[in-house]
């Protein structure tokens, strides 16, 4: 689910803390059953660092992270992001970094490098405080772990993937300039929904 932010929180990312300050903001926005789930986000960044979108992937009861490469780096590719930064919340309130924590970090942090998107950071939040694991020097560390090489068959299907995910941006860019020149030639936003198969909100915005 795509976490729809304020003009003012799209900012340009200098550390962890300007994360936080969005995801703290981000999670309190939740009512308080929702607040003792663990949630898991992906911020997505540009080559600036500045905050393009931020999505949430998984909402559950379970203090574990259930979560493949695409589901992490699906809207990265999409939305052309360089750069992520994953975010989980502890409904516990401890700020302690777990080893399934470590393990899921290690392998999105490789997949990463193959498809080219850089993981920059893994944040564990609270409503009062966050711990990062670049702060802990923890990505260097996982970066030379050795563990999660790439091996030929999970290389070949996060490489389909990326494809696949292209061409979808791509064909809905092209269906937007058609939607586009519609427009132009005075054709209703309902007859465009229509014939493109984009939404009202696309259309609107264009």
């Amino acid at each position: 689910m795509n976490v729809r932010l304020t003009k003012e929180q799209k900012i340009k990312v200098l550390n962890a803390r300007d994360i936080y300050s969005i995801m703290q903001q981000v999670l309190l926005r939740e009512n308080k059953i929702r607040r003792n789930q663990e949630h898991f986000w992906v911020v997505g960044l540009n080559n600036i660092n500045k905050i393009m979108f931020v999505e949430l992937i998984s909402l559950g009861a379970v203090n574990r992270i259930t979560a493949e490469p695409p589901d992490v780096f699906r809207m990265a590719i999409y939305k052309l992001a360089n750069k992520l930064v994953m975010v989980h919340n502890h409904p516990s309130g401890a700020l302690e970094v777990t080893d399934p924590d470590l393990i899921f970090t290690d392998h999105m942090l490789k997949a990463g490098q193959l498809l080219q998107i850089e993981v920059l950071d893994h944040l564990i939040i609270t409503e009062e405080g966050y711990v990062s694991f670049k702060d802990l020097g923890l990505m260097d560390k996982l970066s030379e772990s050795g563990l999660f090489e790439i091996t030929s068959p999970e290389r070949q299907e996060l490489e389909e993937f990326k494809l696949e995910t292209e061409r979808k941006r791509a064909k809905k860019e092209g269906l937007k300039e058609v939607a586009r020149n519609m427009k132009a030639k005075g054709y209703d936003d309902a007859t465009i929904k229509e014939l493109t198969g984009l939404s009202m909100k696309v259309i609107g915005g264009l």
